[in-house]
């Protein structure tokens, strides 16, 4: 067919590009930078001429607030204040209330606002997220250190592996940015964060039946069936004082978040009711001595900064593993959330967030935190949209709240000591209330079922198994949907569309036009050991199903973006079972990488150049060419 396609002419006057295949070392740089540096984020401070300016950039890019910091101005500032001050008032709040979740003393919450603000504000790269704890990490701790070292046994020992499973997480966290290994949070689809979240919402909600109820036993497990049973068999200690309490605490903040959806410009109402809950709570509790009529409070918190806590780390082999595992799961959860919501918020103000800063901005949090009696932080989306809301223009907002929280642990840390448990129960279950995403779901079912498989998966797994275990079965089920792409690849027959050059798929557009003869398939995945038989079997039945002889099979590649030797075996096997029935097999439009590993494994030799074409266009008239040549003279 040489000559035919000499004679041939194509769309774009070129022909397919046989140059050398590039060696080892640069196909092997060009995959890393790919995969590890696709934003190239060292191009532009590489061009500088200017070592100090080369410098200087380079700082900007690993510490951040060196690039924000010298434009700032009063203007931002007075933003921020405003910013900083209305996410204090709702982290005070859920400050203690997560750490409740978290089975840990209430002033650890107020430590987690305390300093990692000040970290994530030098490290960080996005100007609208709030750092702050959360509360599906806070019972997922819970949850799994517990399973070790219950709280109620022994308190100490369980806090001293909460702050060591903080330092894991931290340390997880910072290599994943580091590294630049931010494609595994990507394990974490958006399908099985909905149902994760919507399962860990329902646990929590049936959870703070406790306080709303004023019980006093209960049970560490943290399905619902667990729960609901401890609930009615503890239905002897149910106190009608604390439910009446907890649901007009409940009522009140339900009312202000629907004032906030129906006026966003009112979201401060929202933002502010929490502090008044525990305010108004603190009040009650404090003039009709609550204790005695049913209404348990928090207790004593002490005045101060936080107490540096690396001295209690423990690293025991007898608790390391659960350790470690709390550790990497939550540090995962904690990465998918924050980064997420931190790029979410972005895209509102056309903003970029750099996943793999946030990840060692999160790391370094999670890492100094550890040693100064905090546990994990992440971007909380709560807190968040309420800075966003608030008008904050850079992180600063943060630093103003470490600021005022600080004032908080110095001076008011003791009046919160009368807040009832009730309180923390009703604005932790409004909280929760928010995190099930009803619409989300049925948005999942219209739209794609193994989308809301794996988001149901991950809500009933975490609702009635455990929330370990409710993810890794999502993540487990998303893999199975992965693995099933990759064993059973699309391909599709190509028509020419009318009065053009262009093949499209013909079930997609029914008016395209077939060729006599040819039958045109289009692969649009790599072909290697696990579909190759797949890809030999379809395309022979491809060919089955033809109503017309074929006598051109031509296999459009530009879909293809990688191929294994098995693959390559597989395309000549057809090749030979083809030529066996008078069929001649061309390929088309091959990727670089592709046509490397035909080159080199001689596939392009046995096949000949004359059958690799640029375009489906070309493959045809140099076919039709042959054809005619072949055709004895009358």
């Amino acid at each position: 067919m040489e000559s035919a396609r000499e004679n041939s002419s194509s769309p774009t006057g070129q022909g397919v590009n046989f140059s050398a295949p590039r060696g080892f070392g640069a196909k092997l740089r060009s995959k890393c930078k790919e995969t590890f540096f696709s934003d190239d984020p060292f191009k532009p401070i590489s061009e500088e001429p200017n070592n100090a300016i080369k410098a200087k950039k380079t700082l900007e890019y690993f510490v951040p607030i060196f690039e924000w910091f010298p434009k700032y101005d009063l203007k931002k500032l007075r933003y921020d204040i405003l910013a900083g001050i209305t996410i204090t008032s709702l982290a005070v709040p859920q400050g203690i209330s997560y750490a409740k979740l978290a089975n840990i003393p209430p002033i650890i919450g107020l430590y987690s606002s305390f300093v990692p603000p000040f970290i994530y504000a030098v490290f960080g790269s996005s100007n609208n997220l709030a750092v702050g704890t959360v509360a599906a990490c806070s019972l997922l701790l819970a949850e799994t250190i517990g399973e070790v070292a219950p709280q109620k046994d022994n308190p100490d020992l369980y806090l001293h592996l909460i702050f060591t499973a903080t330092l894991i997480t931290g340390i997880f966290q910072f290599a994943l940015g580091f590294l630049r290994l931010g494609i595994l949070v990507d394990f974490l689809s958006h399908s099985t964060i909905t149902g994760f979240m919507g399962g860990t919402a329902i646990i929590i909600l049936l959870q703070q039946l406790k306080g709303m109820l004023g019980l006093v036993h209960f049970t560490q497990h943290t399905d619902v069936v667990h729960v609901l049973r401890a609930v009615f068999v503890n239905h002897n200690e149910w106190k009608w004082q604390s439910a009446v309490a907890g649901i007009c605490f409940l009522i009140f903040l339900q009312a202000t978040r629907y004032i906030r959806k129906l006026k966003p410009k009112l979201f401060w109402v929202s933002a502010m009711a929490p502090m008044v809950v525990v305010l108004v709570g603190c009040l009650v509790a404090f003039l009709v001595k609550g204790e005695k009529h049913g209404i348990l409070t928090v207790g004593h918190l002490k005045r101060g900064l936080n107490p540096p806590s690396i001295n209690l780390l423990n690293f025991d082999s007898k608790y390391i593993g659960a350790v470690v595992k709390a550790g990497l799961i939550t540090g995962l959860i904690a990465l998918a959330e924050g980064i997420a919501i931190g790029r979410s918020f972005g895209l509102m103000k056309n903003e970029q967030i750099d996943g793999n800063k946030e990840m060692i901005a999160f790391g370094l949090m999670n890492v100094i935190g550890s040693f100064t009696s905090c546990y994990l932080t992440t971007g909380p989306f709560s807190k968040t949209a309420v800075n966003y809301n608030a008008g904050t223009r850079t992180p600063m907002s943060n630093i103003v709240m470490g600021f005022c929280m600080m004032l908080v642990l110095l001076f008011l840390a003791p009046i919160f000591s009368y807040t009832p448990l009730v309180a923390l129960s009703a604005i932790i279950m409004s909280a929760m209330l928010g995190l099930i995403d009803y619409e989300e779901m049925y948005h999942l079912y219209k739209v794609d079922k193994f989308d809301f498989l794996v988001c149901m998966t991950a809500f009933l797994g975490v609702s009635f198994i455990s929330m370990d275990y409710g993810l890794l079965m999502s993540v487990a089920v998303s893999i199975v949907r992965s693995l099933l792409y990759v064993a059973r690849p699309g391909t599709c027959k190509l028509g020419r569309m009318p009065n053009s050059v262009m093949y499209r798929d013909v079930e997609q557009y029914p008016a395209a036009e077939q060729n006599a003869g040819f039958l045109i398939l289009q692969l649009g995945s790599p072909v290697y050991f696990a579909n190759s038989t797949y890809v030999r079997e379809r395309i022979l039945r491809w060919i089955r199903d033809e109503t017309e002889p074929v006598e051109f099979l031509l296999l459009e590649l530009s879909g293809v973006s990688t191929i294994d030797m098995t693959g390559i075996e597989t395309l000549l096997e057809v090749r030979r079972i083809l030529g066996a029935r008078g069929i001649k097999m061309a390929i088309i439009n091959p990727r670089v990488e592709v046509l490397e590993k035909m080159t080199l494994s001689h596939f392009v030799e046995k096949l000949g150049k004359e059958h690799i074409f640029l375009s489906v266009e070309d493959a045809i008239q140099s076919c039709r060419f042959s054809l005619s040549s072949l055709k004895p003279e009358p």
